[in-house]
This record gives C-alpha cells, structure tokens and sequence, in this order.
C-alpha cells in the first residue's frame, strides 16, 4: 500500500462551489479585495475569537506586516531558534533584530524561562510559533512574561488553524496572529495568509500595508512604504471553502492521531509528541521522538522503498541558528532544540486518510526501528 506524506482533500462538492464562485467572481470583474476576501477576513476571524482579520498573499506577508503594524524597526524581538525561516526572516525585512530562544521540550515551541534569560534592553516583543499544531502552555508562560514586562506577543499560527487550549482559539493569545494558507496546511487557499487581531489600529494598518500603503483603492497617495500583499477573490474563495470544513477536516486528523497514539503506546522507541491537557490539536503534523535515531534521510529511504510509506517534512530539520542565513544570531547554547531538530520524525497524517493507510504507516515505521532501520 502506497502512502504518501500528504494529499490535499477538496471533495466533489467543494470543487463545484468553488467554479460556481469562480464564475461569479469572474462576472463580477472585481478579482481582488472583493466580497469573497472580505467574508473570509470576517469568518476567518471569529473562527479565531478575534475582532479582525486581514487577508494577505502568504503567512510570511502576514508576519511582516503585523511586525511593521508594532513597529520593530530597531528593535529586538524574542524568536525560537525551532521554527521556520519566515518567522525570523519577515522580522528581519520588517527591520528588527530576532533574539534565537530555546525550544520547549513539552511542545517543541520556544521556552518562556530561556526567553526570559534573553531580554535585552531593546527587547520590545515575542513571538510563540505553535508547532505542528499544538498550542503548548509555554504559549501562556510567555504571554505572562511579555504581559509582566509590558511587551507584545505575535503568534506565528501558521500550522495551527483550529488549535485551542483551554478554550482559547489559536491566535487568541497574543496582540496579532498570522496564519498561513499554504498547500501543505490543514485548510489551504492555493496561496495566501490572514493576520487577526483585536486592534483596529493594527488591523487598519495592515490594510495601508498590503495595498502598496494606499490610502484608498482608488487612489494613489501612499502613507506607508507597502507592497503587493494582496489577496486575490480566486484565492479568498478556495479558502473560504476550506474554512467551512475546517471542524471536518481536523476530525479526520484526530482519529488518525488516535490511532497513531493506540499503535505508539508503551513503545521503548518512539515516543509521539503529546499536545497538553486542555489542548485541542490539529494534527498538522503528528510528531514523533524516537529514542534514538543515526541516520533520519537513510530511514526515510528505507520506508519509502520498503514499505512506500512516505514521511511528512520535519518541524524541523535544521533549528534558525544552523540556517547559514542566521548563523550570526546564534549566542550560546539551545540544547532542547538542537536534540528534536536532530531526532523527531513526521509520520504522515491528512484529511481523508484511511484507518488503512494510517496502520500502514505507523506499522512500517515500527518494523523499520524493530529491525533496526534507523
């Protein structure tokens, strides 16, 4: 049997609301920052708990634009050295200085007690990355932190749609969210981001910045030094689709997850990453922590070749401060992060998977380690 490290669902039905829609918008000739972009910011929004949401190209734009909304420039911001390279990158453009923090070893996102050791005295915010899914309670130890020392949080939610903990919708923990629409996510729009908040200042800045930073769609007199961040109709309605079934879609991932949790139970070798109690995850990824592991690309070839199992991508391979990019951030240890970047492996998960599929998958990966494939 065939598994492959991920498949996007769209069902018959969602592929003929979305021509439907399509075809409306192309009657319509209003191909962007239209109907369909602002019903998605609105119900992408209250999906989050939040008051705003701004449709963007790319999570990495959202990112971007939430740091210029606070404005960063000049300034340090805490960042975890275990996170994609978007989330220090859109900092950098945005003109700040990330601080590399050390993960959290419960949910592999940054550690509140080493960000604390970090704060310098320009430190002027945080940023919580929500990895594979899971909201962990380091998420609330740094919102404590940053409220304790009169700093923001930005949460990087780009794998969390739909994630809670105790209640609280991912992207309601912090001054600004921003999420990512990519393919690979759990609900996609083909392309594009969205940033949420509760602040109409940053929301109406946002706006200023994904338009050029025009004052007016109709005319051009630019306040703000923007860019092309917009978010096209075609898009905002694949993702508004998307969206809808989002509750659906996560189900689907949580009885695979479960069943992975069932097969995975009392292993001497793997050992999956448990989202805390309170937590509702997503299962973007389902991240597992082998005990030991030599050599990850030589294990992923052998599932492949074996048993056609393919492994989702790490979260991830390499922490920031062996990106040779930001390897001059790199000040001191980060212990916790070096060890998951080396050893975790992502066994593959997506909506619509087969309880079939899933017992492959979780069955190669055990008789590749009994054999000792690893």
């Amino acid at each position: 049997m065939k598994v492959p490290a991920a498949r996007v669902d769209f069902t018959a039905e969602d592929r003929a609301w979305i021509a439907a829609e399509l075809e409306s918008a192309l009657a319509s000739g209003q191909l962007t920052l239209g109907a369909h972009g602002a019903a998605f910011e609105r119900e992408f929004a209250a999906r989050c708990g939040r008051a705003h949401g701004v449709a963007v190209a790319s999570g990495t734009a959202a990112l971007e634009i939430a740091f210029r909304a606070l404005g960063v420039a000049g300034n340090d911001v805490l960042v975890p050295t275990n996170t994609f390279f978007a989330t220090a990158a859109a900092l950098v453009h945005a003109g700040g200085r990330p601080v590399l923090v050390d993960a959290d070893p419960d949910s592999l996102g940054i550690s509140a007690e080493d960000a604390e050791r970090r704060l310098t005295a320009n430190t002027v915010g945080a940023v919580a990355v929500h990895i594979g899914g899971i909201v962990g309670r380091s998420t609330v130890a740094l919102a404590e932190l940053c409220r304790r020392r009169g700093l923001w949080l930005v949460e990087d939610a780009a794998h969390a749609h739909g994630s809670t903990l105790d209640g609280v919708a991912a992207g309601g923990f912090g001054a600004v969210a921003a999420f990512s629409f990519y393919p690979t996510k759990v609900m996609t729009s083909a392309e594009g981001g969205m940033l949420v908040c509760d602040d109409p200042r940053i929301a109406e800045e946002a706006r200023l910045f994904r338009d050029q930073g025009k004052t007016s769609f109709h005319e051009n007199s630019h306040s703000r030094l923007g860019y092309n961040w917009r978010l096209s109709e075609p898009h905002a309605i694949i993702g508004r689709r998307h969206l809808a079934r989002l509750s659906e879609m996560i189900a689907s991932r949580q009885r695979v997850a479960a069943l992975y949790d069932a097969a995975l139970k009392g292993s001497p070798e793997l050992r999956a990453l448990e989202p805390p109690a309170g937590g509702g995850c997503n299962y973007y990824k389902y991240v597992v922590l082998p005990r030991a592991l030599a050599d990850r690309a030589a294990l992923k070839a052998f599932l492949r070749e074996r048993f056609e199992v393919a492994l989702a991508g790490e979260v991830y391979a390499q922490p920031l401060h062996r990106q040779p990019v930001f390897a001059s951030l790199a000040d001191g240890a980060y212990p916790v992060a070096e060890d998951v970047c080396a050893r975790q492996l992502c066994l593959p998960i997506y909506s619509g998977m087969s309880a079939e599929e899933a017992a492959h998958a979780v069955g190669a990966l055990q008789a590749a380690f009994a054999r000792g494939a690893r």
